[in-house]
């Protein structure tokens, strides 16, 4: 399996892009403003999305992938949810007010796109790549995913806040090989990560003394204009390991 970021940002401006990633050649964790790094005939061969919550920045990009590339394939784009997230991109995006209902077009016997429930620790398995939705503390219904191959393991967290139930499933993968968890902004906005259940550094620092594998740590989710301070912060918060900065088309196999 390879995985790679397409976005990572917590924000856009220049060469940001927030947060998507593509595995292998046929499937994104979450879909936003890093699809547009891929080409049509890329985006066409998309079978399958997994989002981790229904906030923007994480699907800003599905409506307009449909839209570009339905007519091009010859089934449905699945994209897999959970029952609340499914629940509010059917009443919030594709609703013919924001935009169409792909569910339904041509028709609701061959649509261009379809959901597909998943719930918190269940495994969906595409040809033996193994992708099971872990718990994630957020401001609305969310989870992370576990992505195993017959190898090695990666787990992204989504957008969390300080969470015991993560680190127990964590802590049972034996095959980690990389932990790519959020922290959203810098320590002198604690109050705002706490209030919007993201994560700053001292937060971070606390969530990793909870972790007890060796992976190595990847940092996302970033906001601009204080990537270099947060990551100055977490260098001087974080013990035990170092977290680096996740980059834009950063590749990881496993």
């Amino acid at each position: 399996m390879k995985l790679r970021v397409l976005g990572c940002s917590g924000g856009i401006g220049g060469n940001l892009r927030t947060t998507s990633f593509l595995l292998d050649h046929d499937v994104l964790i979450d879909a936003g403003t890093g699809v547009n790094e891929l080409s049509l005939t890329e985006l066409s061969v998309i079978d399958h999305i997994f989002i981790t919550h229904s906030h923007l920045d994480h699907i800003a990009c599905i409506p307009l992938l449909v839209d570009s590339v339905g007519f091009m394939r010859d089934r449905p784009l699945t994209i897999y949810a959970t029952s609340e997230t499914q629940e509010i991109l059917q009443q919030h995006i594709f609703n013919w007010k924001i935009w169409p209902d792909f569910t339904q077009i041509p028709n609701a016997q061959n649509p261009y796109m379809r959901f597909q429930t998943i719930a918190l620790g269940e495994t969906v398995d595409l040809s033996g790549r193994r992708i099971t939705a872990i718990p994630a503390l957020h401001t609305v219904p969310a989870v992370g995913f576990h992505l195993e191959s017959d190898s090695a393991s990666l787990v992204f967290s989504g957008d969390t806040t300080n969470n015991d139930a993560v680190w127990e499933v964590v802590n049972r993968i034996e095959n980690l090989r990389y932990l790519i968890i959020e922290t959203a902004f810098s320590d002198n906005e604690r109050e705002l990560a706490i209030v919007s259940k993201h994560m700053c550094p001292s937060m971070l620092a606390e969530e990793l003394l909870k972790f007890r594998g060796g992976a190595e740590v990847y940092i996302t989710h970033l906001k601009p204009g204080e990537v270099e301070l947060t990551m100055r912060q977490i260098e001087k918060s974080v013990h035990g390991c170092t977290p680096r900065m996740l980059l834009n088309n950063q590749e990881f196999e496993f």
